[in-house]
C-alpha cells in the first residue's frame, strides 16, 4: 500500500480488482477552493491502453511489485519463446502473446528485459534499437522514386520493413524496435 502523495513515474498500481496500471505521469493539484487532488495518466500494463484518473490527495492505493530481469533469448519451442536468466541460468518459457511485437526483432542471443508479476510474465521489452541482417531485398533501381526512395526488405527474423534503395541483401542495419523504422547501416 502507498499513498497518492508517494506516486512516481513508472510505479505500478493494482486498481479495479487486480488490473495493473503503470503511472506515466502525475501532477499534484491544490486548487484555491476545495481539497487537493492528484491527476494521473495511467497505462494498462497488458493492453497498453492509456487513461486519465484523478485521486484525492492522501488516498491509499495498492502497489504491485514488478520484477524486471535482463534475459537472453535462447530458442523457440513451438509457440513459446525460451529465455534464459543470465545470473541463475534458469529457463523461462514465454507465450507469443506476452512477447508481442518484440517477436519481430528477436534472434538467438539477444538480451531483452522480461517483466513478471507474481510469476506471470507481463511483457518483454527490447532496447530501442537493434542490429539485424537483411535476408533479402530487391536491388534498388536508380531513378525509381515513385515509392519515396524506399523498398521492402526482409530481416533475418522474417519481419519486413522499408529501407532506402541503396541498402542491399546481407547488409547489417539498425532498426527501431518501437516503429520498425530503418535507422541506418551498421559499420562493420
Amino acid at each position: 500500500m502507498a499513498s497518492t502523495n508517494d506516486l512516481k513515474n513508472g510505479m505500478v498500481l493494482k486498481l479495479d480488482g487486480d488490473q495493473l496500471w503503470s503511472v506515466v505521469e502525475f501532477q499534484h493539484v491544490k486548487p484555491g477552493k476545495g481539497p487537493a487532488f492528484v491527476r494521473t495518466k495511467l497505462k494498462h500494463v497488458l493492453s497498453g491502453k492509456v487513461v486519465d484518473k484523478t485521486f484525492n490527495a492522501g488516498t491509499k492505493v495498492d502497489t504491485a511489485t514488478i520484477d524486471r530481469r535482463d534475459m537472453q533469448f535462447s530458442y523457440m519451442d513451438g509457440d513459446y519463446f525460451v529465455f534464459m536468466d543470465m545470473q541463475t541460468y534458469d529457463q523461462l518459457m514465454v507465450s507469443r502473446a506476452a512477447v508481442g511485437d518484440a517477436a519481430n526483432f528477436l534472434i538467438e542471443g539477444f538480451t531483452a528485459s522480461v517483466a513478471q508479476h507474481e510469476g506471470e510474465v507481463l511483457y518483454v521489452e527490447l532496447p530501442a534499437a537493434v542490429e539485424l541482417t537483411i535476408e533479402h531485398t530487391d536491388p534498388g533501381v536508380q531513378g525509381d522514386r515513385s515509392t519515396g526512395g524506399t523498398k521492402p526488405a526482409k530481416l533475418e527474423t522474417g519481419h519486413e520493413i522499408q529501407v532506402p534503395l541503396f541498402v542491399t541483401t546481407g547488409e547489417k542495419i539498425k532498426v527501431d524496435t518501437r516503429t520498425s523504422a530503418y535507422l541506418g547501416r551498421v559499420n562493420s
